[in-house]
């Protein structure tokens, strides 16, 4: 993750960065449940999916609106958007019965890049782009 730009002074930044972490650790714990053939796999699977809906949420409705609005970064956050139903999509799907593990194991490729690229890409761009009052229109869910 981020930790050289200083994007995460911004709370929601902050906030965004964080839940990539836990859901980069649930990936990886999906990742190996799948590898190790471990029948706790679809476990792992929903507990990823418990987080990306609430983080797909806030970002797509708080940051990305705000980035649509502002203009310059509309092409990413498009990109990014399409990613998080593709994600979303394949993971939210899964045949319980017969598991495409390889399918989920190629979405976990991609959503790896996928954090990547707003870490490292669009976070420090939105901190440049953005103006303090959208900074202000945005708001900072609390759990």
């Amino acid at each position: 993750m981020c930790n050289y730009c200083g994007c995460r002074d911004f709370p929601l930044i902050g906030r965004l960065s964080a839940e990539h972490e836990s859901i980069s650790d649930a990936a990886g714990r999906l990742r190996s449940a799948v590898h190790r053939g471990d029948p706790d796999a679809l476990r792992a699977l929903d507990e990823l999916l418990a987080l990306l809906a609430p983080h797909t949420a806030v970002e797509e409705d708080g940051l990305f609106a705000e980035l649509r609005a502002e203009g310059s970064l509309a092409e990413a956050v498009a990109r990014l958007c399409a990613e998080h139903r593709d994600i979303h999509d394949v993971l939210g799907s899964v045949d319980r019965a017969a598991p495409d593990w390889p399918a989920v194991l190629a979405a976990l490729d991609r959503l790896h890049r996928h954090i990547d690229n707003e870490e490292h890409g669009l976070f420090p761009a939105a901190v440049i782009a953005l103006p303090i009052p959208a900074w202000d229109r945005i708001t900072v869910p609390t759990d």
